[in-house]
């Protein structure tokens, strides 16, 4: 790998025009793309087979109305009076145009529902009057009904009394023979008699209809009086969701997209909030949720800015010239430009965060300057050792360059093994990132040395340059083997006096020093570490956002006006038993919303719909706090706990609060595994490039206390609220869920740069003879100045995006600048090499058996340095001797 840089660097800087004109095509190429092929990022995440994402597939088909993505437009007056007659009209227009934006499934007119509600609960009370006066009445017509049955009974009783008594005068006539002249006399009382009796049987099926109809009447009306006392439950748990405030100066329209929220097009949320945007009612300030709103974080700005010039500065100081210092910048903004475009091209075809392409940005920036600038002082190193310009840039490329190379691998795999996670769109950031990584590896091998050609000997100073001619006129051309002779060749090789003086004598340190250095760094880095212990994770809410912002106004205005749990309300979706009918139905969605309602935390419970076949219902509950807290998330695991209905009813919980909560378990389930294959990894690389055990260990356990030192500021910042004001939180809250996996990942990859840029000038000196105390201190003497610039210039790139206008970049930005400034100035300067110093000769202890197996793969490109001895130089570097005369030695092995 080395000899093939050495020629590929060298036809680089020998063809440069050919090389950048080819990388600013590709950076057109990687444009058109994007405007061709790029598509919409996401502001929301979702993971396949969560529970929410199980009930929302559902919901598409059992009940479709219920599963799209959703969004709240705020709407306040501006003097916090009332809303006038005028300002709902025009609001109400408004959202009836907002309606037709495509995309759009409805937008809920606050006033009108408010005023529906209020008309349902005044129904409620008139029905329940309304019955109340109909059981009177049909108790009053029950009285006149037996009133009159009564009359007929007694009129029938004198029918036959009159019936007796003629009987009996008929009787008398036949006994006193006269029954013929009483005949007609008697038959005309008998027929009147039989009409009377005739009239009363008509009266009493009068009577028997209207008892029948009295008695349908009564049915009817308890029937109905059955439904409201189902319904009025129903409207008394919901009461508490409100669209208009209850002192009328606030109102929320609920907007329902077509689609779920990762579907959902830029576009139609642009056009939504352009329908109030571009035509806003006088008097009254309208704001969006960020589900609405949070579209894709600002790429660059001023803290970007400044986090570019501090690395400008520490470029000039470390390089000596202007000209030094802008190609590591404009290598990796070439980079990043390329990286980023191409990653946002592919978002047409996939679902891809808004995050991701900012991520790739950041880490391609970081470590496009880091990599650029590793050949970038090799190459200056040697010219002023007198090394000729085209032969210096191959050199540099097959050494330092080399190493970038195996730099860049180590962080493009810790990256791409995020996809072990099984969670897509952290597996989609990781690769973005990696692809990013790579584009800065390619970048820093081929288009650094194509301009270290172009600019040749003016990446030296004015006076470097004047002090280089000068001694190579009067014949005293640098030695380059006072480099090795001070025993720290390599990639950061130089701690030789200018113009060949021997180096100072290095002292080791002392062993109670290095024993006090140990429990220091260890103790302080613990202490960082303690706040990670409380740590707490979710995707950042309305809360978080800027006070500035219109997605902070739309979340305290409903927070303050409707309750916290307005901004989280979450979906619960039932099974209901058997095939109900829709008295059925009714009456299992009230017995299920009072088991909902009797939950603790729960505000408010409200039936959405159920199926065609009645078969699922949805309901809205409102929790008390807001969707990030710990009450909510508990709430979310103790409804899918819930045995509704004796255990007759299986229920499911969704809803944007419930996703996150779900996503956020995900990632903790995770993030051990991911952390075991990192450390793994980890430790196979560093044996691969140390040939040691105890390097590789130590060398992994700093990371591992680096990282959590990393969250433990991340917590007391972001979720505490320490120095809150100095990091622009105004609201902490819960860490960033996807940030703790993250963050393995990519620390990983940086704190492996660091330990290889240190550590290889410790192995070789070794491995040249000096003595195992004293290699130690050469390491890091050769290493520091370049380790130094880099880390701080991490540092800066990182933190400019800790003043980002996203609530998600900023903690990822602070967690990646404050684990570099741990991991490099605490672990890989002090902690380890004093670990190293404690360890002596057996810190470089490795079995035969492995010593046998491994391969050599010459990091530091030491074998190229063999074959292509420097061109001043008239043989290769003799090998350093210790004071008993050793030379160079294998390290020890068991």
């Amino acid at each position: 790998m080395a000899e093939l840089l050495y020629r590929l660097g060298r036809a680089c800087a020998r063809r440069a025009r050919t090389v950048l004109a080819a990388w600013l095509a590709i950076l057109v190429l990687a444009g058109a793309a994007f405007a061709a092929f790029g598509g919409t990022l996401a502001t929301s995440f979702s993971i396949p087979g969560t529970p929410t994402a199980e009930v929302t597939e559902r919901l598409q088909s059992e009940l479709p109305e219920a599963s799209g993505g959703s969004g709240t437009v705020v709407f306040q007056t501006e003097d916090g009076s009332a809303f006038t007659a005028e300002q709902e009209a025009a609001i109400g227009e408004l959202i009836t145009t907002a309606g037709d934006v495509d995309g759009v499934e409805t937008v809920i007119d606050p006033f009108a529902t408010q005023t529906e509600l209020a008309d349902q609960a005044a129904q409620v009370e008139d029905g329940r009057t309304q019955i109340a006066d109909g059981r009177e009445q049909i108790e009053a017509g029950r009285t006149q009904l037996e009133d009159g049955q009564a009359q007929l009974d007694a009129a029938r009783s004198q029918l036959d009394a009159g019936q007796a008594q003629l009987d009996e005068a008929r009787a008398q006539a036949e006994a006193a023979g006269i029954a013929d002249q009483a005949a007609p006399q008697l038959d005309a009382q008998q027929a009147q008699l039989d009409a009377g009796r005739a009239e009363l049987d008509a009266q009493a099926a009068t009577i028997t209809e209207q008892q029948a109809a009295l008695e349908d009447q009564s049915t009817e009306l308890e029937d109905q009086a059955a439904q409201l006392e189902l319904s009025a439950p129903l409207l008394e748990m919901a009461s508490d969701i409100r669209m208009v405030s209850e002192d009328g100066s606030a109102a929320v329209a609920s907007v329902s997209f077509t689609e779920p929220n990762m579907s959902i097009e830029q576009q139609t949320k642009d056009d939504l909030v352009a329908v109030f945007a571009d035509d806003p009612v006088d008097g009254v300030q309208t704001d969006f949720s960020a589900d609405i709103t949070q579209g894709v974080p600002q790429v660059f700005g001023v803290g970007e800015a400044i986090g570019l010039v501090v690395a400008a500065v520490v470029l000039v100081i470390m390089l000596g010239t202007l000209v030094g210092a802008g190609l590591p910048l404009l290598t990796a903004l070439i980079g990043v430009g390329i990286g980023a475009l191409t990653a946002m091209s592919l978002s047409g075809v996939v679902d891809m965060s808004s995050v991701t392409p900012v991520l790739g940005l950041m880490l391609g920036l970081a470590v496009g300057i880091d990599y650029s600038l590793f050949i970038i002082n090799r190459h200056r190193r040697q010219l002023k050792q007198g090394d000729e310009v085209h032969e210096s840039i191959g050199l540099a490329n097959g050494t330092s360059g080399n190493a970038v190379v195996f730099a860049g691998a180590t962080v493009l795999i810790a990256l791409l093994a995020l996809n072990v996670t099984g969670i897509p769109f952290l597996g989609l950031m990781g690769t973005v990132g990696a692809l990013c990584v790579a584009i800065a590896v390619l970048i820093a091998v081929t288009l650094t040395p194509a301009l270290l050609g172009m600019i040749g000997m003016r990446i030296l100073s004015k006076r470097e340059r004047a002090r280089l001619a000068g001694a190579t006129s009067a014949g005293g051309a640098t030695s380059a083997s006072a480099a090795t002779a001070s025993g720290t060749t390599g990639a950061d090789a130089g701690a030789a006096a200018p113009g060949g003086a021997p180096a100072k004598p290095v002292r080791p340190m002392s062993t109670p020093r290095a024993l006090a250095t140990v429990l220091l760094s260890i103790a302080a880095v613990a202490v960082i570490a303690l706040p990670a212990l409380d740590l707490r994770t979710n995707l950042p809410d309305g809360s978080s956002e800027a006070h500035d912002s219109t997605q902070y106004r739309a979340y305290s205005t409903v927070a303050e006006q409707f309750g916290e749990g307005t901004n989280g309300p979450l979906l619960v979706v039932a099974d209901l038993p058997g095939e109900p009918t829709e008295d059925e139905a009714l009456e299992y969605q009230v017995r299920i919303a009072e088991e909902l309602f009797a939950q603790d935390d729960v505000v408010a419970v409200a039936p959405i719909g159920t199926s065609e076949d009645r078969t699922v219902a949805a309901f809205q509950v409102v929790p008390a706090e807001g969707p990030t807290s710990e009450s909510t998330e508990e709430l979310v695991h103790s409804l899918r706990d819930l045995e509704l209905l004796d255990g007759d009813v299986t229920i499911g919980v969704a809803g944007s609060a419930s996703g996150n909560i779900d996503i956020s378990d995900k990632l903790a389930q995770a993030l051990p595994i991911y952390l075991g294959v990192v450390v793994g990894l980890s430790l196979i690389i560093l044996i691969l490039v140390f040939r040691s055990i105890f390097v590789p260990v130590v060398a992994t356990l700093g990371f591992i206390l680096s990282y959590f030192a990393a969250l433990g500021g991340v917590v007391a910042i972001y979720q505490w609220g320490w120095l809150a004001g100095v990091f622009g939180v105004e609201t902490p809250g819960p860490v960033l869920n996807f940030l703790p996996t993250l963050l393995v990942g990519i620390l990983f990859g940086l704190a492996m740069d660091y330990q290889l840029f240190l550590g290889s000038g410790m192995r070789e000196a070794y491995a040249h003879g000096a003595p195992a105390r004293i290699a130690v201190v050469q390491g890091v003497r050769a290493g520091r100045a370049v380790v130094t610039a880099a880390a701080i210039i991490m540092i800066s790139v990182f933190g400019g995006f800790v003043f980002s206008h996203s609530a998600m970049i900023r903690p990822i930005g602070f967690a990646l600048a404050f684990g570099v400034l741990v991991d490099a100035f605490v672990v890989r300067m002090l902690l380890v090499p004093a670990l190293m110093h404690l360890a002596g000769d057996k810190a470089w202890w490795l079995p035969r058996w492995l010593d046998r197996i491994l391969p050599d793969v010459d990091v530091e490109g030491a074998a190229l340095e063999r074959r292509h001895p420097h061109e001043h130089g008239s043989a290769p570097a003799e090998p350093a001797q210790t004071s008993g005369g050793a030379t160079e030695r294998e390290p020890a092995k068991g």
